[in-house]
């Protein structure tokens, strides 16, 4: 029997790596194609005993290319009295990746298996791709779900996790979709790796699910480090930890890096040109069809808000869902869709309405919410790529 994931995505050949020479030429091309990054200078920050990449300056790595001592390390690295702010190009310098394999999740009473890499957040889509497919032994998806919404934990009313898990995974298993979220264990990325969990629980139908996570925030990331490894990796986060666990119903990971700790950020913009590419990826040669793209939103905070408006005004757009009932960005978004008319246009009284759950949702300003609106408002100018996934149970009157 094969050895698989809760998302059942890839076969025995590619988790008992054979020592072959195509295996080792496989390794060079991941360690010449991807690269980690480390910040290399000691920067003064609000925390003096932090650096300005978020790492503690005790335990910093920080060794300049010709420093042959502790004390001409520290007289090279040192930034007492900086003239700019700290910057990814200025501060940081790219090695090698030194950690890809495979994950071996432990607890839980069962052993999940995801595949990983670490890499640079500037790394090229292409290369990421050539890997997913040549390495990780994908299929190309037939459709790509984008799921984005809140980082912070919150619940979903037990109906609409339900109904939400349920729609997800079959539209996921029924298309052979690629699933894409975030990767840590927290907010929207659980309720998903929840209905992954419920899904490989009862089926052996196989689930893709990428997570896409600042290697910088992750709790335990250290047992992570090794090229063409089996790890096992716990997933009991520190309640006084700010870092995060990833999920460990997630198939596979690309994990992000900028060079700093504690910080999310360098996964945005290398998530979204990895869409990009992946959508573009001809599946009917015939027809010339590319990958369609989908963006689910669940709850969500003002960021989501934005996400969304980035999507609509993609070329192509890209059709944006939105979970309704699911709480703060998805309910607002999904108000404005119920009472905007075509070309997006709302009544005063709506938009009056609008103005004061954004100031109450999001604990705005008055000009900050009119920001958010305006946001909104442009949202509904292509509401015609807006669909909203109702909660039967919800009160119509909740925004």
């Amino acid at each position: 029997m094969d050895a698989k994931g809760p998302s059942g995505t890839f076969k025995r050949s590619s988790l008992k790596r054979s020592t072959s020479g195509s295996q080792k030429a496989q390794k060079a091309w991941i360690e010449r194609s991807f690269l980690k990054r480390e910040c290399i200078h000691i920067f003064p920050s609000k925390d003096p005993t932090r650096c300005a990449c978020g790492q503690l300056t005790t335990q910093h790595v920080a060794i300049p290319p010709g420093a042959n001592s502790v004390e001409e390390t520290n007289q090279l690295v040192q930034i007492d009295t900086p003239k700019d702010k700290w910057s990814v190009v200025k501060h940081t310098r790219t090695y090698p990746t030194d950690a890809f394999g495979i994950i071996e999740f432990q607890g839980g009473g069962f052993i999940n298996k995801a595949m990983y890499i670490r890499v640079s957040y500037d790394c090229k889509p292409d290369n990421l791709l050539h890997l997913m497919v040549k390495d990780w032994q994908l299929e190309l998806p037939t459709l790509l779900i984008s799921v984005h919404g809140g980082l912070q934990n919150f619940d979903l009313q037990p109906k609409l996790k339900q109904v939400f898990g349920k729609g997800l995974i079959k539209a996921a298993v029924t298309t052979g979709a690629w699933i894409f979220t975030g990767g840590v264990n927290t907010g929207v990325i659980r309720h998903v790796g929840d209905a992954l969990k419920d899904h490989s629980s009862k089926s052996r139908g196989k689930v893709c699910a990428i997570g896409i996570a600042p290697w910088g925030i992750l709790e335990n990331k250290e047992d992570l480090i090794g090229k063409d490894v089996t790890r096992p990796y716990q997933t009991m986060a520190n309640p006084l930890s700010k870092l995060a666990v990833l999920n460990n119903s997630h198939s596979h990971f690309i994990l992000t890096d900028n060079g700093t700790c504690g910080k999310y950020g360098s996964e945005v913009k290398l998530r979204r040109l990895l869409e990009k590419h992946i959508s573009l990826q001809k599946i009917n040669t015939r027809l010339g069809q590319g990958v369609p793209l989908v963006c689910l939103i669940v709850e969500g905070g003002p960021n989501v808000i934005s996400i969304a408006l980035e999507s609509l005004r993609d070329e192509p757009p890209i059709p944006v869902v939105v979970c309704d009932g699911s709480g703060r960005a998805s309910d607002i978004i999904s108000f404005a869709h119920k009472f905007s008319e075509d070309g997006g246009l709302v009544n005063d009284d709506v938009r009056d309405q609008l103005l004061v759950t954004i100031q109450k949702t999001f604990n705005y300003s008055k000009s900050q919410s009119q920001q958010i609106l305006m946001m909104i408002m442009e949202c509904m100018k292509k509401r015609e790529l807006v669909s909203r996934r109702i909660n039967s149970h919800k009160s119509e009157k909740r925004c």
